[in-house]
């Protein structure tokens, strides 16, 4: 099958080279030309632009988005608009909002062109092992780029499917990234709690390639955490400063909206905004406030 991949980036080049190693036709494009270069260096067919990556393709087009949320997402759909034919086919393989998705699949099918959200998960790792894809949008339309998909999945029959009409791929992946959230934090409390228990001398990596095997935690997450204090032991030089893509806040919202208790994944988020707060200001309205009513020692710095 042929497919226009816009967007090199390390999700998007390594979906790129995984398809091309299936035997699929690649066409490329990305803001940095040196990436456009990788990607041709692999196989791949480069565009230095929209209008060549089009008319690079055949009829019926496959143009697949791997760039960030929002904005860029819709400036490229606008453009692609212009350039497609109809019965065309975007697909939107980022984080993008699913309302935005829908909007934008209303937008596109009065210009007689489909949009498919294929939420995508699997990382860096997905180049070897596979990546997972929820996909949402029309069904046949999904059956047109199955070779794809299939090519992209762990395997042809698993880790991928269509969940609903278009919106929902991006809207369960929404809520894959809410739970993704709940798990890594009960991770990293349950190992801060055995470092903290220094008089046993526990060891973290020992410990964590015993719960890899058999027990009830294990997970690729548990997995990658191994792996993660193998290298590291003690962390040092990372930063505690944790970022978020916005689909955590996003899943906590709909939950608010659709009347859904959600406690771990909503304290998972604040927990991240947490580790932001370099000033800790409230941290010592709370240590002024116990001093106040209660003379308890200030700790100065």
């Amino acid at each position: 099958m042929e497919i226009g991949m816009v967007g090199l980036g390390k999700m998007g080049g390594s979906m790129a080279e995984r398809l091309l190693r299936a035997g699929h036709s690649v066409v490329g494009y990305a803001l940095d030309v040196q990436k456009i270069q990788e990607f041709a260096g692999k196989g791949g067919v480069g565009a230095h632009s929209l209008d060549e990556l089009v008319s690079s393709l055949s009829p019926r087009r496959a143009v697949w988005l791997m760039i960030p949320a929002g904005e860029p997402v819709e400036d490229v759909i606008r453009e692609l608009t212009d350039l497609l034919d109809d019965g065309d086919i975007i697909i939107d393989g980022g984080n993008s909002h699913y309302r935005d998705t829908i909007r934008r699949s209303r937008m596109l099918g009065e210009s007689g062109l489909h949009l498919l959200d294929v939420g995508t998960s699997g990382g860096i790792w997905g180049l070897k092992d596979g990546y997972c894809m929820m996909v949402g949008g029309d069904e046949e339309v999904i059956e047109h780029v199955r070779p794809a998909l299939e090519a992209l999945a762990p395997g042809p029959d698993r880790g991928w499917g269509r969940v609903g009409p278009p919106g929902s791929g991006h809207f369960v992946k929404m809520v894959h990234n809410g739970i993704e959230y709940g798990l890594m934090q009960a991770y990293a409390e349950g190992f801060s709690i055995l470092r903290a228990k220094e008089d046993l001398g526990l060891d973290l990596v020992s410990i964590a390639e015993i719960w890899r095997h058999g027990s009830v935690i294990r997970s690729w997450l548990l997995d990658l955490a191994a792996k993660a204090l193998v290298e590291n032991p003690d962390l040092e030089e990372v930063s505690p400063f944790v970022g978020d893509s916005g689909e955590g806040r996003w899943a906590v919202a709909e939950a608010i909206d659709l009347d859904v208790s959600a406690p771990v994944m909503s304290l998972s988020l604040l927990q991240r905004l947490r580790s932001r707060d370099g000033e800790g200001f409230s941290d010592r309205i709370v240590s002024s406030l116990r001093n106040q009513f209660g003379g308890h020692d200030i700790m100065r710095e």
